[in-house]
């Protein structure tokens, strides 16, 4: 009985992380470049209650060992990196990624860090910048600039060559920088860091920049953003399991407490 009272508690516990990746996975459904999460689970110790024996010179049939479990535990958190759907916004600077690339980004202390939101801006300096003012990497690493002038149109290719004019030459179309599309040997593993930012780390391996449409990478598709691809349907049937799971487990809990309660009573009364 006190095996299945921590059992039981073992669950409770470990569901509550399955539920917390749920309720992520349901509150991101509108992010972004949002990638979704699904946590696993596995059994925990064994305790071994009979051992087994081999069937004996005398045609004694074999024994099979008895084992009972001590609850469950978190095996992982897997990240989920299928492409999420593209929706058309007409801007230029909306870029979708269709393909397995990740844009490259750089803060001003020189972190480089990568995303696949796609939301990106001019600042003043004329640097393409995402939302968090971070510096868009163009195919060499360097950072994505369109010179002095101001930007009278702006275009950008499949293949991530950007070409615009300026004010001051309105006729004259400059071919600019190439966007550059990071590629890892294991994009699963990288590490999440909050505003739609994924960092190298040494599970995920070093990443290798490349011109779009090369070694995988796939496609830049200028006015469009690619959305998050957190499965509704999927996440709330999840969530029904996890729910049923948790009430079962407080059942067992209340359960083996009633057993217990009357072990201690039926002491009592003797």
């Amino acid at each position: 009985m006190i095996r299945s009272l921590f059992s039981a508690v073992s669950a409770l516990e470990n569901l509550q992380n399955g539920m917390d990746v749920i309720g992520n996975n349901i509150a991101n459904v509108d992010t972004t470049g949002f990638k979704a999460q699904e946590a696993s689970f596995q059994d925990m110790l064994y305790q071994q209650l009979r051992a087994g024996s081999a069937t004996t010179s005398g045609g004694a049939g074999a024994v099979n060992p008895s084992y009972v479990g001590t609850g469950m535990n978190l095996a992982e958190i897997t990240n989920d990196m299928s492409q999420g759907t593209l929706q058309n916004t007409g801007r230029t600077l909306d870029l979708a990624i269709q393909g397995n690339g990740w844009f490259a980004v750089q803060n001003a202390a020189g972190n480089t860090f990568y995303e696949r939101a796609g939301v990106f801006n001019l600042d003043a300096s004329n640097n393409l910048v995402d939302a968090n003012g971070n510096v868009l990497l163009d195919n060499n690493g360097g950072a994505i600039n369109l010179g002095s002038s101001p930007i009278a149109t702006l275009n950008i290719a499949q293949n991530g060559q950007i070409t615009y004019t300026t004010t001051a030459a309105p006729n004259t179309e400059t071919n600019g920088p190439i966007i550059g599309l990071t590629m890892f040997p294991n994009q699963e593993a990288l590490t999440r860091m909050g505003n739609n930012l994924y960092a190298a780390n040494a599970e995920s391996g070093t990443g290798t920049a490349y011109q779009p449409t090369q070694s995988g990478t796939g496609t830049i598709n200028s006015g469009y953003l690619e959305s998050s691809n957190v499965n509704l349907a999927n996440e709330f049937a999840n969530l029904i399991v996890t729910e049923r799971s948790y009430e079962s487990n407080t059942k067992m809990i209340t359960t083996s407490d009633q057993m217990l309660l009357d072990l201690m009573n039926l002491k009592a009364g003797a």
